[in-house]
């Protein structure tokens, strides 16, 4: 079990408006079924009575593990070790809205962390689909309201979150951290450049690997090839391109223009994978739809946020659970949350 965060007590805005104060009790964790395999996750609970509001984070589908950092448990030959580790943006935001009474659920993507699966082969449908298993094994929890929900997605991440949220009626807030807007073939192109300029995240095998083969990934996924062998240090991985040819042809931009809610979007300075224009371009693709983005641009902070301090975070977090609009249910969401009422 991962160390549970120390009880603390917050003051909170319920569903009204009105202040109620929360103990924040920590966290839980978990496996639900995500398709054929298992995914392992966290569960990070405010003590409060009734059903609190929650979010689901939702990872790059690059190797991450459910904190938001690199996956150094299932491939930890592809990452090099830090000096002293930074906790995980995805783990710092659960903390962050837990003082503000509001649940979340962070989980390892497929062969990532301690979850089942392969993540060299899993496609970016498949992914989408996974996070919208995530949902759906958390609206059997009591302690969850099912009427107040929200979904953040970090870089590639965010073309899950819109994709999800876009199908799902009961999501009133999307968080974006460092999202792109234009094709993925574009922005890896552009960020490969910026990585070799300052020589950003390059000490990792992976994104070595990643930033050499950049160019023959593009035109073997253009042309619609299943798989691309990818030499990663001493090991040899076979890619499936179809992954990423998915993804070149899912631009977020394109989502957005389907996507009616209530967004908040945290982009750093320094951002060495997704540039910050890219977010100044999808907030106003959000605003021409008629949608009311709020974009916090962070100084000097890269992909992850790792630079960003506590206050940063804190403001991302608060500006997101304000933003959990109550919705209205579909019959059969309805029928779950009596359920767990009558149970």
């Amino acid at each position: 079990m991962r160390p549970r965060l120390p009880a603390e007590r917050s003051e909170t805005p319920d569903e009204n408006g009105a202040r109620t104060i929360a103990c924040v009790t920590g966290s839980e964790d978990l496996r639900f079924r995500a398709g054929d395999v298992m995914l392992s996750a966290t569960l990070t609970l405010p003590h409060a009575d009734g059903r609190v509001p929650w979010a689901l984070f939702v990872p790059s589908w690059l190797p991450r593990d459910r904190d938001g950092g690199w996956d150094r448990t299932g491939h930890s030959d592809w990452f090099a070790r830090d000096a002293r580790p930074e906790q995980g943006i995805f783990a710092r935001l659960a903390s962050a809205l837990a003082h503000r009474g509001v649940a979340s659920l962070r989980y390892d993507p497929r062969g990532c962390g301690d979850s089942e699966g392969e993540w060299a082969r899993t496609d970016l449908f498949t992914r989408i689909d996974d996070a919208r298993d995530a949902i759906g094994a958390m609206r059997s929890r009591r302690e969850l309201d099912l009427r107040r929900c929200a979904i953040v997605g970090h870089g590639e991440g965010a073309a899950i979150a819109v994709s999800v949220a876009i199908g799902d009626p009961a999501i009133g807030a999307v968080g974006l951290i460092g999202p792109s807007a234009r094709s993925l073939r574009d922005v890896l192109r552009r960020g490969v450049a910026e990585r070799a300029r300052t020589g950003a995240d390059r000490r990792h095998p992976f994104v070595d690997a990643l930033d050499r083969s950049s160019e023959e990934l593009i035109e073997r996924a253009e042309r619609r090839e299943a798989s691309m062998a990818v030499r990663i240090g001493d090991q040899a991985v076979e890619l499936n391109l179809a992954a990423w040819e998915q993804a070149f042809h899912t631009p977020v931009l394109a989502l957005a223009t389907m996507l009616h809610r209530n967004i908040v979007i945290a982009h750093g300075s320094d951002d060495a994978w997704a540039d910050p224009e890219e977010s100044q371009l999808l907030a106003q693709v959000l605003r021409d739809g008629g949608n009311q983005p709020l974009r916090q641009v962070l100084d000097g902070v890269g992909h992850d946020l790792a630079e960003a301090d506590d206050g940063a975070v804190d403001a991302f977090a608060a500006a997101l659970a304000e933003r959990i609009e109550r919705r209205e249910l579909p019959p059969v969401l309805v029928a779950i949350e009596q359920m767990g009422e009558d149970g």
